[in-house]
């Protein structure tokens, strides 16, 4: 009330907006230190003001093809006849009344292929960051459909579709491609000329010596109207082959669009040399820098891989070289110096934690021979443990009784 009167309504109101300190500084009984609630930054706008980034170098660009949608007349009009088709078909209505309209979920995916399949594909290939590690800032979106799948036997297959997991012993022999290359990526429609592709499979996690740099495992160039038998194979085929402890790698496969028949001579590599994986040092972004002029990425599939048993013999007998295995390197658990007079901690535990644990682990050990009879073998334990009363030891030895005769603790190692 004193201050009101000293200062007035209208002085108050301009303190508050100043945000002077002389009324900011305690609110509801507390002191408060820095700016008040609401003018204050938080957290995530600071780190944002630090790590500011200019918008136009960052922007992302589209190196795919452009997609021509028909006008919404032309949807209508297809949806109308789609409909007026369905409702005039009295099977159906009689299947679908009865329950037993059956869907062909081939048709199904097929048309969820042509539609947001493949738009689909590129957010879930953001998830994953395949292209921010194959082409930095750029991106794509699908517009050819691509089939990949691996021949486990005779009757079964493993297709690769978005991300999913497959083992390097699956991905031992290359995989069977299959797309439509007789489709213009822009308009979706049958082209009448001839075409030509190239098929590059990339793993941008494996390189051993570079992580900025992928080992190409599969490179295929001038595939004639999607037959990838007939291609010219610059690579062959190499089987993912993740180390021990790395967790999941990721196996790329990208499907571009060439210009005309072209010259990829430069990148071939002798079958002599197909293990040498200094000679498979690839990146896609140098790559496509090169022929941007010549090639639009079009297709893409993925899976991830990690190890398996079958690694041990192909990394000795294919890249001649010995199994790299990747563990944590944990340090030592810190110790404080001991004291004199430890209190509130048990000082059997205490001491324990200055001792070898050999000779610790030794200890347990002679302590079970000497109760193991050398035929009868050890003694057989009570059958309800904590009904026998301990008596006469103390408190510290009592714990460590009962936790022998339960066995738990350190003990349990050498049963």
């Amino acid at each position: 009330m004193a201050l009101t009167n000293l200062l007035g309504k209208n002085s108050i109101a301009a303190l508050i907006r100043n945000n002077n300190p002389l009324l900011v500084s305690v609110r509801l009984g507390h002191r408060i230190r820095g700016k008040r609630p609401g003018v204050a930054k938080s957290l995530e706008q600071r780190l944002q003001e630090e790590n500011a980034k200019d918008p136009e170098l960052t922007a992302r660009v589209n190196i795919g093809f452009p997609h021509l949608k028909p006008s919404r007349s032309e949807q209508l009009k297809q949806r109308l006849a789609h409909l007026k088709a369905q409702r005039s078909n009295a099977q159906v209505e009689k299947l679908a009344r009865a329950n037993k309209l059956l869907i062909d979920l081939d048709a199904v995916q097929s048309e969820y292929r042509a539609t947001t399949g493949q738009y689909d594909l590129r957010v879930i290939a953001d998830h994953y960051g395949i292209f921010d590690d194959l082409f930095g800032l750029a991106y794509f979106v699908p517009r050819i459909a691509l089939n990949v799948q691996y021949q486990l036997d005779d009757n079964t297959l493993s297709p690769v579709y978005n991300g999913n997991v497959i083992k390097p012993a699956e991905a031992f022999n290359a995989p069977e491609v299959v797309f439509d290359g007789t489709i213009d990526p822009i308009t979706g429609k049958k082209s009448d000329g001839e075409s030509f592709w190239t098929l590059i499979a990339t793993n941008p996690d494996a390189h051993f010596t570079d992580s900025s740099s992928e080992y190409v495992h599969w490179f295929i160039s001038n595939i004639p109207n999607g037959d990838v038998k007939q291609g010219e194979v610059m690579v062959e085929y190499l089987p993912p082959f993740p180390p021990k402890g790395v967790g999941y790698q990721r196996i790329v496969f990208v499907l571009y669009k060439q210009n005309g028949k072209l010259d990829f001579s430069k990148y071939k590599l002798p079958s002599s040399e197909k293990n040498n994986l200094e000679k498979r040092t690839f990146k896609t972004l140098d790559f496509y820098r090169e022929q941007q002029d010549n090639i639009t990425p079009a297709g893409l599939a993925f899976f991830q891989s990690d190890w398996d048993s079958s690694l041990a013999k192909f990394y000795h007998n294919v890249l001649n070289m010995k199994e790299p295995i990747f563990e944590y390197d944990f340090p030592k658990p810190y110790v404080a110096d001991q004291k004199f007079f430890p209190l509130k901690q048990a000082f059997n535990l205490y001491l324990d934690r200055y001792r070898d644990p050999k000779e610790i682990n030794k200890q347990f050990l002679e302590r079970k021979l000497a109760k193991t009879h050398p035929f009868e073998g050890p003694e057989k334990p009570l059958r309800f443990p904590n009904a026998h009363p301990i008596r006469g030891v103390p408190s510290w030895l009592k714990t460590e009784i009962r936790k022998h005769r339960l066995g738990i603790g350190r003990i349990n190692d050498y049963k």
